[in-house]
């Protein structure tokens, strides 16, 4: 959740909606994400709307639960008076900063709160991201018992001097012994890498991935670092700090981590995420991608109901006082128009294995994928029959690949 808002509409004080957003609204499944904004470090390279302790000013991490609940009331309350279908979550998904910094009982009640408010669907899916060094057995097995289903740790890398140059706080040894009691409750285990940092060779990333797999977790994500403005990390590489990352050696990663997951059992279902066969995909984040909707919860989050996104004001103290006061928390919001949501689905449909049909294209995007077919960036079966599917070169040109596709 990056932490600049973009600019749009206000959002009204009440937050209600549009009844437009009951269109097409029981083809889409509904999922809520839970916004903790808070780490105990700020990293160099993060841009998330996350605070330390000294940048609370105005706010109580101790509070926080409580004013995640009321907004959760409100959501049930807004989505009723818009005359939306009964829906149960599908998914539940706290991120951050670091949500496991809050006692378990907080997360506890959060996400107590979405069932009593929204219900959950038998088999739901219930995630909490967390870092190595914030959880132990009896935290885990605590999550566990509330309902969570699924933990996702940062693990970022197993390189020390690249944890360092990321200004992640955890040991590399410190991953098998999570991994291992998150298992021993019966959690399932995601890792994510980042690959790309300064001064990160190609044998440090496989030796950060080689780590990953041994560990035998259920999902990996690998994400190719992005140098933010305003970062810390952005300031260093300004200065000659530390050196601007490398697009060859980044897609030299990409192609590495790819080929060591399929040979370890994973399968790619969208380019930056991998998981074992079984339901083991993050049902959450593929919402996200495939268009349906979801309540944001807590400071900076972003919601998308039916055609319209909002999104919460930054800071918790500004939160609170919303809150508080019984309003909508929303800084802004907009409504998609037909053209806007169909240019989106394009860009995020590309993104996943399963594809983007033919069908929502232009004719003039139509005549662009026997291109893409020739330049090996399209699988030509998958795309004859209607679908498009990213070839490995196509997944490291994804972007081009939807510019050419919107004929742009």
């Amino acid at each position: 959740m990056p932490s600049a808002l973009p600019l749009a509409d206000p959002a009204p004080r009440d937050g209600l909606l549009p009844l437009s957003v009951t269109d097409g609204a029981s083809t889409r499944n509904f999922g809520v994400y839970l916004h903790v904004p808070y780490c105990r470090v700020r990293c160099g390279y993060c841009d998330f709307n996350t605070y330390t302790a000294d940048e609370l000013r105005g706010a109580k991490r101790s509070d926080y639960a409580g004013q995640a609940i009321d907004e959760v009331v409100q959501a049930g309350k807004v989505l009723a008076a818009a005359q939306l279908p009964t829906r149960e979550a599908s998914t539940i998904f706290f991120g951050g900063g670091t949500p496991t910094l809050l006692p378990v009982t907080d997360l506890a009640a959060m996400l107590h709160s979405v069932v009593d408010t929204f219900g959950l669907q038998a088999g739901a899916e219930v995630t909490t991201e967390a870092n190595p060094d914030s959880v132990d057995l009896d935290y885990l097995l605590a999550l566990k018992a509330a309902g969570f289903t699924r933990v996702s740790f940062g693990m970022q890398s197993a390189v020390p001097h690249v944890l360092a140059t990321l200004e992640r706080t955890h040991d590399p040894a410190r991953i098998p012994l999570v991994v291992g009691w998150a298992r021993q409750v019966g959690l399932q285990v995601s890792l994510d890498l980042i690959y790309g940092t300064p001064g990160e060779s190609l044998d440090d990333w496989r030796t950060s991935v080689e780590h990953a797999i041994a560990q035998q977790p259920d999902h990996i994500s690998a994400y190719a670092l992005i140098v933010e403005d305003g970062t810390k990390l952005a300031r260093q590489i300004r200065r000659g700090e530390v050196a601007t990352p490398d697009d060859d050696l980044q897609a030299d990663m990409y192609e590495l981590v790819d080929a060591a997951l399929a040979d370890a059992g994973y399968s790619w279902y969208e380019v930056s995420n991998w998981a074992r066969s079984g339901d083991f995909q993050s049902r959450h984040n593929l919402a996200y991608w495939q268009g349906h909707d979801w309540w944001g919860v807590g400071p900076g989050a972003h919601s998308h109901v039916g055609g319209v996104r909002w999104w919460n004001v930054k800071h918790p103290a500004a939160y609170a006082d919303r809150i508080a006061a019984g309003d909508s928390p929303a800084a802004g919001r907009e409504t998609l128009d037909d053209e806007t949501r169909r240019v989106e689905r394009v860009l995020l449909m590309t993104r996943i294995r399963e594809g983007l049909p033919t069908s929502d294209l232009t004719p003039e995007g139509r005549v662009a994928v026997a291109g893409l077919i020739a330049d090996e960036l399209v699988t030509p079966g998958p795309a004859l029959r209607g679908r498009i599917e990213l070839t490995l070169r196509g997944r490291l040109l994804a972007d081009a690949v939807v510019r050419r596709l919107l004929d742009e």
